[in-house]
């Protein structure tokens, strides 16, 4: 009898690329997992285009793992993603299937969450999806979203980006638009804000 899973999802793929110091993409990796526990719905097929006939074959964690690992270079690295949640479903996967990997525990240590700088450079006060990311950054991005390894790439495009130019340039359009929104958003607030009051405006 299989002990009862205590996470709510499971990994079904896992997808990276190496980023050198230049900050070139100079390699990529893309593993699909099987899950131990349940199996891959409509709805998730859909979003990610993965369906439970193509993990029928595939290893399962600890060994996805293993493969992913040895892709990894034996030099430092550092993992960057969009938003933590990566790292938090690693991170609860392994200590709901009592898995454990040095080599992880390091690349958690200084995860990047790339959604975060980005919200920084530009000034938002929202999250902002990845594909809204790259369209805001002018970047073409590449593959379909939540495909595992087509977000590892944009992340990296938009990563690289950024650590490159000293002002993240963005889209001229999002640039407008983005201004535009702000006026907006400061309108509508400063009319709610004295909406029913009286003004007397007094000349000297």
């Amino acid at each position: 009898m299989r002990k009862e899973y205590r996470a709510k999802h499971e990994i079904i793929q896992i997808g990276a690329v190496l980023l050198d110091e230049t900050m070139t993409v100079t390699d990529r990796i893309s593993i699909l997992v099987r899950p131990e526990y349940g199996w891959i719905d409509p709805f998730i097929e859909k979003l990610t285009g993965i369906s439970q006939a193509q993990v029928i074959g595939a290893p399962m964690l600890d060994e996805a793992m293993g493969q992913f690992l040895a892709w990894l270079p034996k030099e430092e690295v550092t993992a960057v993603s969009w938003s933590m949640t990566d790292r938090q479903q690693f991170v609860k996967e392994f200590q709901a299937k009592e898995l454990s990997y040095p080599e992880m525990d390091m690349l958690f240590d200084g995860w990047v969450d790339c959604q975060e700088i980005f919200t920084k450079k530009v000034l938002a006060g929202r999250c902002y999806s990845l594909s809204e990311a790259l369209i805001a950054a002018d970047i073409d991005g590449e593959g379909r979203t939540h495909d595992g390894l087509a977000d590892a790439y944009n992340t990296a495009l938009l990563y690289a980006k950024m650590e490159t130019e000293e002002e993240l340039a963005l889209n001229p359009y999002y640039a407008i638009a983005c201004r535009e929104e702000k006026e907006d958003t400061l309108s509508v607030s400063l009319g709610e804000l004295f909406k029913g009051l009286d003004f007397q405006v007094a000349f000297a």
